[in-house]
């Protein structure tokens, strides 16, 4: 069965768990090339190209469905950039929303440091306790 491979040997050739590729198949992502006698499943060099593409989609942040879409234009014979291009300008602004996120934690965090430090030499926390009353609950509700 030259240039078929087990789904060990494609996940090792594609750095990714066995796992990774069932759940894949079970996603409609990837399917194996062919079943031997006793249902073992086969995968060719298109699905190593397919699922190292799923990747490099993922990694740049593509969730599953965008990498269905990206997948489907691929295979088109003269695939447009339009759609990919509303792609990426969803994501973009997925990712700018989560920036901002998490720009917004990071000034919660160093405040509440500069509490913490400015509330060290007490016998209270000054963090606990705004978490605390944020939640209706005070200090001797425990």
């Amino acid at each position: 069965m030259q240039g078929m491979w087990t789904i060990g040997q494609l996940a090792d050739g594609a750095g990714v768990k066995r796992s990774t590729i069932r759940y894949y198949q079970r996603v409609g992502l990837l399917k194996p090339t062919s079943r031997s006698p006793r249902g073992y499943r086969y995968y060719d060099r298109a699905c190593l190209c397919r699922l190292r593409f799923i990747r490099a989609a993922q990694s740049i942040g593509f969730s599953l469905d965008d990498i269905r879409t990206l997948l489907r234009l691929r295979e088109q014979e003269r695939p447009s950039c339009d759609n990919v291009q509303s792609l990426i300008e969803h994501r973009l602004g997925d990712v700018i929303r989560q920036l901002n996120d998490l720009q917004h934690v990071r000034e919660v965090l160093e405040q509440a440091r500069e509490q913490c430090l400015q509330s060290a030499d007490q016998d209270r926390c000054a963090v606990l306790e705004t978490l605390d009353a944020s939640t209706g609950r005070g200090p001797h509700d425990r």
